[in-house]
């Protein structure tokens, strides 16, 4: 049986087509009759790989633009301008750093998006040129779909998660955080794992989709909350006096000055206990530098109202001074 054609394809006899032009330049039915394979189709699929190609290379550009913040500059990048901010201007540089490295994070999801949505797209084009049908393929690909989605919810959740935490800047590199479970710094971020270490060296590791609140203690500005005790005899209007000059004096200081944001702030009798009376005082401070002010402020207090002679409480237990000895 003979199955090679013994009549040329009927498109060659149409000078109109692409296969009737090849037809009487070569005077070849099988190269004719495959033209269409041979040079349309190669040539459709290159456009189409270049077009995606370029549309990708267009689209990280404007990621880019939108995401980029100059050195130096204050002004905020375009993408977050929509977006909520929670830093105030007066933190200088350490928001500049945040606001920087919270565009550069959005941007990279964008273009990972990007080029997936893209690639896949033009892959979907390619396929169709080379004729294959897509229907099975597609609902192929959505019972695989629903399936994964079954199986994967949890991974899913945790990306969805981490996606939201960055568009609402809930808490970034360096920040000090409570999640429940953990709490310490923020050492890295990213769409499903968060990555913290706490006061003790442990490092953790904790699922975006798992974090059902947070706690963050360097977000816009800090309060430095000091409990200075006193005994019943003392008196606490002076001692109040005592207290608002020596905190005034030690915050202007060249090593606190840099990290205080308002003077502080003499609230009063915060307590009355059996042991005693205890005064609270607070400070404005910058995000993260609370405790590093708290610990100066109680030192130099105490030392500054055992000099001027006031007892602590349960003072004939515990004192130091002449009453002691």
């Amino acid at each position: 049986m003979n199955l090679l054609p013994t009549e040329p394809p009927a498109c060659v006899k149409d000078a109109s087509t692409f296969c009737g032009q090849v037809f009487q330049v070569t005077n070849n039915e099988w190269l004719s009759a495959s033209a269409g394979w041979l040079l349309t189709k190669p040539i459709k699929i290159l456009l189409i790989m270049a077009v995606a190609f370029l549309l990708r290379y267009l689209v990280r550009r404007l990621i880019n633009r939108v995401t980029r913040m100059p050195s130096g500059s204050k002004k905020l990048p375009a993408l977050l301008r929509p977006l909520r901010e929670k830093a105030p201007e007066v933190l200088g540089s350490a928001v500049m750093e945040r606001r920087r490295q919270r565009a550069a994070t959005i941007g990279s999801v964008l273009k990972s998006m990007a080029t997936f949505f893209i690639y896949g797209l033009a892959f979907i084009l390619v396929l169709g040129e080379l004729g294959i049908d897509l229907a099975p393929i597609i609902a192929s690909a959505g019972i695989v779909g629903v399936a994964l989605g079954f199986g994967a919810q949890n991974l899913v959740k945790d990306f969805l998660s981490g996606i939201f935490m960055m568009i609402e800047d809930q808490y970034g590199v360096g920040d000090v955080v409570d999640v429940g479970e953990a709490s310490g710094t923020v050492e890295a971020v990213g769409l499903r794992i968060t990555t913290l270490r706490d006061i003790n060296g442990t490092v953790w590791y904790v699922r975006n989709g798992e974090v059902l609140r947070v706690g963050n203690s360097s977000q816009g500005f800090a309060v430095a909350v000091v409990d200075v005790p006193l005994s019943y005899s003392a008196d606490v209007e002076k001692a109040i006096e005592l207290m608002a000059e020596k905190s005034t004096a030690l915050l202007e200081s060249e090593a606190l000055a840099p990290n205080v944001l308002e003077p502080p702030e003499m609230l009063g009798v915060e307590t009355v206990t059996p042991e005693g009376i205890k005064v609270r005082m607070t400070v404005k401070v910058r995000p993260g530098k609370q405790w590093s002010v708290q610990r100066a402020l109680r030192a130099h207090l105490l030392a500054a109202l055992d000099e001027a002679g006031f007892e602590p409480p349960l003072g004939r237990f515990m004192s130091t001074g002449p009453a002691a000895q």
